[in-house]
C-alpha cells in the first residue's frame, strides 16, 4: 500500500511499511475502537498511570476521541466537521471530557529523540481505514489554552493511504517529524474510517529532544514553555547542557520583576530575548522562512551552534512559597446522623487563593469512606461529601494546592457518626482500588448498596476486568457478576 507524502515547508515525510490503522465509533450500530499505541496517546497513558485525573478515558481508551470524519476543513467543502475546538482531545463526549483539560505541566510528555518516527495503533475492533493522518501544534503555539484548529499546522506533516481496508494492530506507520519542530508539542492522530462517518482522533503529548540539521549550522537543542504563572521574585533559569554535563557558560537567568512580566507569554518572551543579547552562539525563538530566529510571546525554541557545545536545554522555574495563601474548613457539623449507612456531609471551604481542593473523610481505622475535589476561587464555597460508614469519630482531612502548584495548605477537623451503620465491612467502593481487587477483597456495589467478596483463585482473575462499555463482571449487577463475585 502506497503512502501519501504531504510536503510543507520544512522537510517532512511519511512512510508505511504495512498498513495500520486506529480507534473507531458507533455509527448505525457498527462499532470501531481503536488507540495510538506508540507513542501512547493520551488516553493511553492515563490508563497506565503516567496521566492522573483523566475520568472515563482511563478505562476505555479505545473509545476516546470518536466523532465526525473531515477535520480540519470539513469534506468537500463542506462546513467545518470534526471534532469542535476546544474539546478536540474527548472528541466532544462527556465521559471523556477531562482529556480536553489543557497546560504545560497538565500530561506526561513522550519524549522523542529521534525524528524518525513510527507510530502504531492498537484496534480492539477493527474497521476500514481511508486514511490516518498526523497534525503536530504551530510553531508558537500556547500549551495553556485549550485545543483548537489554529493550535495546529493546517496540514498533516504525515498521511498514510488505507486503502479502505481493515488495519492491523501494531503495524507502523514511519513518519519524519518536521525539522522546525522541537520541545513540547501535541501530535493529532487521525483515523478515517472507511464504512461509517466517524474518525479517531488521538493526541498525543510529546518534547522532542531530537537534533534537526537546520540551514546555517544550527541544532535544536530544546525550547522555553510558558508554564505557569510567577510572581514578583520568582527566578526562571535556562540550563544549558553538553555532552558531558551542565554547561554553565550558556545558562540564562532572569527575575520575575513586575505582576505583567508574570504572565507566562511575557516572562517566556523575556528569557528568550536574554538569552539572544547574551550569547551569539544559542538562539531562542522561532524560525521565519528566511531562517531568522525572533523571540515571540508564547513557546519559544531553543537553537545551538556546534562550536557552543550545548546540546539540550532545561527550563526551571524557581518560584517562592506563597506565604499569604490561607486554606480552612467551615460550617462542619460535629455531628451527623448515618440512614443505614449513608450520609451527606455538608460543610464550606474558605481560601484568599484559586486552588484545587482534595477533601477527604476517614473513619476511625483510617479507612477512606468518601471523597471530592474541585477548583475552588478565592473566598466560600460550599461543598458536598457522600459518606458510606459505620458509626464513630472520624477526621475531614482538606488539602488545598495552588493553581500554579507553588504552595499547598491542609486543614484537618474531626466529626462524629451517629445512626445505623453500613454494617458488612469492605475495602473499597466500586470502582475505586479497581486494580487492587484479589480473592477475598470486599467491595461495596454502590448501585445496590450491598457489599461483596471477590471469589477464589481462579475465578479472582475477572474481579478486574471492568471497563465503562464491558461491565458483565461488575459486582452484584455485571451479567456474569456470579462467576466473580459472592455476596456477603
Amino acid at each position: 500500500m502506497k503512502p501519501i507524502f504531504v510536503k510543507r515547508s520544512a522537510l517532512t515525510a511519511c512512510t508505511s511499511s504495512m498498513l495500520l490503522v486506529s480507534t473507531l465509533l458507533v455509527t448505525q450500530n457498527v462499532a470501531a475502537h481503536g488507540y495510538l499505541e506508540v507513542p501512547p496517546s493520551r488516553a493511553l497513558a492515563c490508563q497506565k498511570g503516567l496521566n492522573i485525573n483523566c475520568g472515563g478515558a482511563q478505562h476505555e481508551p479505545q473509545s476516546v476521541g470518536e466523532t465526525f470524519k473531515g477535520f480540519p476543513n470539513g469534506i468537500g467543502g463542506a462546513p467545518l466537521q470534526g471534532p469542535v475546538d476546544g474539546k478536540i482531545a474527548s472528541g466532544g463526549h462527556s465521559l471523556f471530557s477531562a482529556m480536553d483539560a489543557q497546560s504545560a505541566t497538565r500530561w506526561h510528555l513522550t519524549e522523542i529523540k529521534d525524528r524518525n518516527i513510527d507510530f502504531q495503533w492498537r484496534y480492539t475492533a477493527a474497521h476500514p481505514a481511508t486514511k490516518h493522518e498526523y497534525f503536530i501544534t504551530r510553531n508558537g503555539w500556547n500549551p495553556n489554552e485549550g485545543l483548537k484548529r489554529a493550535s495546529f499546522d493546517s496540514t498533516p506533516f504525515c498521511v498514510v493511504d488505507g486503502g479502505n481496508q481493515p488495519p492491523v494492530s501494531g503495524a507502523k506507520h514511519s513518519c519524519t517529524l518536521p525539522d522546525d519542530k522541537t520541545g513540547q508539542h501535541v501530535i493529532l492522530a487521525i483515523w478515517t474510517v472507511g464504512d461509517t462517518d466517524a474518525a479517531f482522533y488521538n493526541a498525543t503529548d510529546v518534547n522532542i529532544l531530537a537534533e534537526a540539521s537546520l540551514p546555517g549550522g544550527w541544532s535544536s537543542v530544546g525550547s522555553i514553555a510558558p508554564a505557569a504563572q510567577l510572581l514578583v521574585g520568582d527566578k526562571v533559569k535556562a540550563r544549558a547542557f553538553s555532552a558531558t554535563g551542565e554547561h554553565p557558560e550558556y545558562s540564562v537567568e532572569i527575575s520575575i520583576d513586575s505582576a505583567e512580566q508574570g504572565l507566562p507569554n511575557n516572562w517566556s518572551f523575556k528569557l528568550a530575548e536574554q538569552i539572544n543579547a547574551a550569547h551569539t552562539t544559542v538562539r531562542a525563538g522561532v524560525r521565519d522562512d528566511n531562517g531568522n530566529i525572533q523571540p515571540v510571546k508564547g513557546t519559544n525554541s531553543l537553537y545551538a551552534q556546534k562550536e557552543s557545545g550545548v546540546t539540550r536545554y532545561e527550563v526551571q522555574l524557581i518560584m517562592q512559597e506563597d506565604t499569604a495563601a490561607r486554606l480552612s474548613v467551615a460550617a462542619l457539623q460535629d455531628e451527623y446522623v448515618l440512614d443505614k449507612g449513608l450520609a451527606k456531609v455538608d460543610f464550606s471551604v474558605m481560601s484568599n487563593r484559586k486552588m484545587n481542593i482534595e477533601a477527604t473523610l476517614f473513619d476511625e481505622h483510617n479507612k477512606l469512606v468518601g471523597s471530592t475535589t474541585a477548583e475552588v476561587d478565592s473566598g466560600t464555597r460550599g461543598l458536598a461529601i457522600d459518606v458510606r460508614s459505620n458509626p464513630g469519630a472520624h477526621t475531614l482531612t482538606l488539602v488545598g494546592t495552588t493553581l500554579d502548584g507553588r504552595t499547598t495548605r491542609q486543614d484537618t477537623q474531626t466529626v462524629t457518626f451517629s445512626g445505623e451503620g453500613v454494617g458488612i465491612d469492605y475495602d473499597y467502593v466500586f470502582p475505586q482500588g479497581l486494580k487492587d481487587y484479589t480473592a477475598g477483597t470486599k467491595v461495596l456495589q454502590p448501585k445496590t448498596n450491598e457489599v461483596f467478596e471477590c471469589k477464589p483463585f481462579p475465578a479472582a482473575g475477572y474481579c478486574q476486568q471492568y471497563t465503562v462499555t464491558a461491565t458483565q463482571f461488575e459486582p452484584g449487577v455485571g451479567t456474569h457478576s456470579h462467576m466473580a463475585w459472592e455476596k456477603l
